[in-house]
């Protein structure tokens, strides 16, 4: 496997590339969970800035990354916003994405 990814692009079949691509996404997509869930990066941050590992990330898998954010409460608290669960956070609106970027804000201020 080694071999595989020091090789040409050309020579490495497009399945294994895909493979390669989809494990780096995972393990990028894993650090940001676990930052988030440590408290290290804000889910805000991560719905602002919608860094490459986050684009095919759900709203619900980057909420429900959160310390005690379970499927009920991430569904309550996109309720008001108008935001699909599923919707995937590259695919937000500019709108969409300010409104969960600020009640999310608002519940963290609302924590302290």
């Amino acid at each position: 496997m080694e071999a595989a990814s020091t090789a040409a692009p050309a020579a490495v079949p497009q399945h294994i590339r895909a493979l390669e691509h989809a494990n780096r996404v995972r393990l990028a997509r894993a650090a940001l969970k676990r930052s988030v869930r440590a408290g290290d990066l804000q889910a805000e941050q991560v719905v602002r800035s919608c860094p490459w590992e986050a684009e095919t990330m759900t709203v619900s898998e980057l909420l429900r990354s959160q310390s005690r954010w379970g499927r009920t409460r991430t569904r309550k608290f996109l309720v008001p916003l108008a935001v699909n669960e599923n919707r995937q956070l590259g695919r937000l609106t500019l709108r969409q994405r300010e409104a969960l970027a600020g009640a999310l804000e608002e519940k963290q201020a609302s924590r302290r």
